[in-house]
């Protein structure tokens, strides 16, 4: 099985002015063809400190993917790091300046000068046309001594004997646009990888979500699984909510789905109810299904939170939802029920969920009402983490509460 890294490239990631998504897409879908992801790393729009974190790459890995620094301007440097790295210069190819002519034109418009450049790639590397862009992405095959390789035609094909003899890796340079990648990444670069590495087999996840249960105690209830080989099974815990992932390797899905299935049977046996959805599944997404099953609605008062539940509700896009209040303070002398029994009675709702934020170092603090047909229930909790988070675990426990209420 190949190993893989993913190099993300541009200055305003490493700003935070843009969030890098381009990796979690590229690592899941390679994890569908059986590819180990091994590390992602970004760096700027630099062509020396690119060329650099290339040449080390190459040294560990047999598949590495970048994304972004392909477009016009001096600040797209991708094409000449990589000539950089393989010490050869970067060519201009007349095809990919009438294609993007042609791409331009679509838009009634003319390419300027500038936008010559993305008709030049290194020498010896093999072009992808991008057919939903002007950037062509381009792959650069290398041998065991770094070098580059003449490449193989960009098609799927099935490896004859000697065929790419010789060849250790690969390097494939694809824009940033998402959209761009994602587009060439599914109908160029995989069918090359699936048929260049003899790829077979596939890597499936699935994702428990549990609730009301801390992650020292889910450890206790299955650190044995958490040691198994394959399927592997890990934790990770976010502000009251706890993910607990099953990860399979077979060489069909179907096998995969069967390795999945026992682990993920024995875990709701230990956990119960604890488990409240899977994978895409949300806490606040369940909660008001269950309601909506029921023909009923939920109704909502926060207090000093800046609105996370409602945002939240809200993004989960159901009726059972009509809205809600989101206050700076209560009015003097009325406590959290009364301003959720109020506001449940305004819109009609069934239940009602009251929430109330207090951060402070070393210690927060929760209130939570929760409003049914069966009564009513205050909590107060205390919470640990940092103060900016507490609204967050605040939500999840109060969307846990009613949960429990409801059955």
């Amino acid at each position: 099985m190949p190993s893989a890294e993913i190099i993300t490239i541009g200055t305003e990631i490493l700003l935070g002015e843009i969030v890098d998504t381009n990796s979690a897409w590229l690592a899941r879908r390679l994890r569908d063809l059986n590819v180990d992801v091994f590390r992602t790393s970004t760096v700027g729009d630099n062509a020396q400190r690119i060329a650099a974190i290339i040449r080390e790459t190459m040294e560990r890995t047999q598949i590495i993917i970048t994304t972004g620094g392909l477009g016009p301007t001096v600040d797209d440097p991708t094409r000449e790091a990589v000539a950089l790295a393989f010490g050869v210069e970067t060519e201009f190819r007349p095809e990919l300046w009438e294609q993007i002519i042609e791409r331009m034109g679509r838009f009634g418009r003319t390419p300027t000068e500038n936008q010559k450049r993305q008709a030049y790639i290194p020498k010896g590397a093999a072009a992808i046309e991008n057919a939903v862009g002007t950037a062509p992405a381009f792959l650069v095959e290398f041998g065991a001594g770094l070098h580059p390789l003449p490449p193989l035609p960009l098609r799927a094909h099935v490896p004859k004997a000697g065929e790419g003899l010789g060849v250790r890796g690969v390097l494939i340079s694809l824009p940033g646009v998402p959209r761009e990648m994602e587009y060439l990444a599914e109908n160029k670069v995989f069918p090359y990888l699936r048929s260049h590495f003899n790829l077979s087999g596939t890597i499936k996840a699935r994702v428990l979500h549990c609730a009301g249960l801390g992650e020292g105690i889910i450890d206790d209830k299955i650190g044995d699984l958490e040691l198994l080989a394959n399927p592997t099974v890990g934790l990770a815990a976010h502000y009251g909510v706890v993910d607990i992932r099953i990860t399979a390797k077979a060489e069909s899905e179907d096998r995969a789905d069967e390795l999945i299935a026992g682990v993920e049977q024995t875990v709701r046996e230990r956990l119960g109810a604890a488990i409240f959805g899977a994978d895409e599944e949300t806490l606040e997404g369940v909660v008001l299904a269950g309601l909506a099953q029921r023909g009923e609605t939920l109704a909502v008062v926060e207090v000093n939170t800046g609105g996370e539940l409602s945002r939240r509700l809200s993004r989960a896009g159901s009726a059972a939802f009509p809205g809600g209040k989101i206050l700076s303070g209560l009015a003097e002398g009325q406590s959290l029920a009364d301003a959720a029994m109020a506001e449940m009675k305004s819109l009609g709702a069934s239940a009602a969920i009251g929430l109330t934020a207090t951060p402070a170092a070393g210690r927060s603090e929760a209130e939570i009402v929760i409003l049914t047909g069966r009564g009513r229930k205050v909590e107060k909790r205390g919470y640990g983490g940092h103060p900016k988070n507490v609204s967050n675990w605040g939500a999840n426990i109060a969307l846990d509460l009613l949960r429990a209420e409801l059955g």
